[in-house]
């Protein structure tokens, strides 16, 4: 089988998740609200993050992009992770929750990647609006699962082949319907303990460089078997 990586943004390539820094630093009483209540999944990640972007002003569209290109940090190891995939003809899909004006920026360099998926941002109005490209599909309806924004399993049911092992690479809940597609998770911090509760095959990461390795052992697996 050859290997397919949909990686996760937000907590995963970055440090921390840009959105709570942004509201964190902006509309933090407001948005506080609001991830509580996503948390507690009383209302869907979609709506979400699209009432936590309605807090925003799109005057301070700038500010707010500046910000984000001055705080987020790039995980260690990513930039020779993804040069690993590139150099083997590795499939790799940036999936994310987050937004267009802030990912595409930090990823550039970093790039090209086989598709970047995400939320996009209309600044057209009085407040920033998300806009939501990547949707549920046919699969998600059958399970009511409607409602995650830039939804990751109809993502990778979209690209994947039959004879893709698919890689799953994220931290937290977003991450989890896709997590259950995987043929392996590489895992931290909130997605560990889904993993864990229903015994998916994952391994944990703190670094890119844990994660090269692990699609390192693939490969050479893969080699054994087809010699």
């Amino acid at each position: 089988m050859k290997p397919i990586i949909f990686c996760d943004f937000d907590g995963t390539i970055t440090e921390t998740d840009n959105i709570v820094s942004l509201m964190t630093e902006f509309v933090p009483e407001e948005s506080e609200k609001i991830a509580k209540a996503m948390m507690e999944q009383t209302i869907t990640f979609k709506d979400g993050v699209s009432a936590m972007f309605e807090l925003l002003s799109t005057k301070q569209k700038d500010t707010v992009i500046q910000y984000l290109l001055d705080t987020a940090i790039i995980r260690e190891g990513f930039g020779d992770f993804v040069r690993y995939a590139q150099e083997n003809h590795i499939p790799f899909y940036i999936v994310s929750g987050g937004v267009d004006f802030f990912i595409e920026p930090l990823l550039k360099k970093y790039g090209p990647f086989s598709g970047i998926y995400c939320n996009s941002a209309d600044f057209s109005g009085q407040h920033i609006k998300l806009v939501f490209p990547n949707s549920c599909d046919e699969e998600c309806a059958k399970f009511e699962t409607q409602g995650c924004g830039c939804c990751k399993p109809s993502v990778m049911r979209k690209v994947a082949q039959g004879n893709h092992l698919k890689i799953v690479i994220g931290d937290s809940l977003s991450d989890f319907e896709a997590a259950k597609q995987a043929d392996l998770v590489l895992a931290r911090d909130h997605l560990i303990k889904r993993c864990k509760d229903l015994h998916l095959p994952y391994k944990p990461f703190e670094t890119f460089y844990d994660c090269l390795e692990a699609v390192k052992k693939i490969i050479e697996a893969e080699k054994a078997v087809s010699m």
